[in-house]
């Protein structure tokens, strides 16, 4: 049987940084009012001309030379974004194409924060069912083309960045029977689909954020936990938990009602912000090339927000 595995990462995120105290000169906030509400400190901001497409190009191009590939070994490009401006050429072959791909496959998901556990999933269901040998998958993001900057309940959110995975197949046998992707548990709250928006012309980022609060605290450990059931593994196992990176006051709760008490839990929120579709390879990149967990070690990732969409997979360590 074909299985999957993740063979490499890589993450980018720009130059520029934005501090608490920066925003504090632009509308009526101050560190402690974010910090006590969201705990983020800082965000990196993409310039004019930095272009999703680039953010992307940039993480994939570390994913491939992490793994050893070169760019005619992909078969397939799948980015997550909910920020490409332009809608043909999509992301993916934007990205295909700076990168010198001769003939992938390339296709964009707009599932919003969950974008990167959904393209994830849908990677290791193409290679299962042999479509393809090995995908580039990207979560991708310029959260800060799409807020408004006079609205301070927003703009203290969001940063840019790209994250970006080399998923590829894997005999079951080889890898003894463990999967390195797993299955996927997701779904959505139609009902709610307009709790997190990105609308309009030119399109805004706004939220309900009181609504979200409720609905990731009360019914995503839940969710979570089934996710970690579908891998055969109980949540005091794992090693590693990394949600979507929306909210310190969600993440750390959330992480605790799930139980994964022996787990490093992401805090990249802190840094980084909220990079929508970018944010759980982005701090799963990060925990990794700091050495903070191991090869082959269990982690769960878990995205959650826009549409109101969830996906989530226990992923071993490359």
């Amino acid at each position: 049987m074909t299985g999957t595995r993740i063979a490499a990462l890589g993450h980018y995120q720009p130059a520029k940084v934005l501090t608490n105290h920066d925003l504090a000169e632009l509308v009526d906030t101050d560190d402690a009012w974010i910090t006590s509400r969201v705990g983020i400190r800082t965000r990196h901001v993409a310039g004019p001309d930095e272009p999703v497409d680039e953010l992307a190009a940039h993480a994939a191009g570390k994913a491939l030379a992490a793994a050893g590939l070169a760019p005619e070994d992909i078969d397939l490009v799948l980015v997550a974004t909910s920020t490409a401006i332009d809608r043909s050429p999509n992301t993916a072959a934007r990205v295909a194409a700076r990168l010198g791909m001769p003939s992938p496959a390339t296709m964009d998901l707009n599932v919003v924060c969950a974008g990167f556990t959904h393209a994830l999933a849908t990677a290791d269901h193409a290679v299962r069912a042999g479509g393809a040998r090995r995908v580039l998958v990207i979560g991708a993001d310029k959260m800060t083309e799409v807020c408004d900057w006079t609205d301070r309940t927003t703009c203290v959110l969001v940063g840019d960045g790209a994250g970006a995975a080399i998923v590829e197949a894997v005999d079951d046998a080889e890898a003894g029977g463990t999967p390195g992707i797993g299955p996927v548990l997701w779904g959505s709250v139609p009902e709610m689909g307009n709790a997190v928006r990105i609308e309009g012309t030119p399109p805004r980022f706004a939220q309900e954020g009181q609504s979200v609060y409720r609905w990731a605290t009360q019914q995503l450990p839940a969710l979570a936990r089934k996710a970690c059931e579908r891998s055969g593994l109980a949540p005091e196992e794992l090693a590693g938990v990394v949600l979507h990176q929306a909210n310190l006051r969600i993440i750390e709760p959330l992480a605790a009602k799930i139980g994964a008490v022996n787990a490093i839990v992401a805090r990249d929120v802190v840094d980084s912000g909220n990079t929508s579709a970018a944010s759980i390879p982005l701090a799963l990149a990060k925990l990794v090339e700091r050495g903070e967990l191991p090869s082959g070690a269990p982690v769960l990732l878990f995205g959650f927000g826009g549409n109101l969409s969830y996906a989530g997979q226990v992923i071993r360590v490359p």
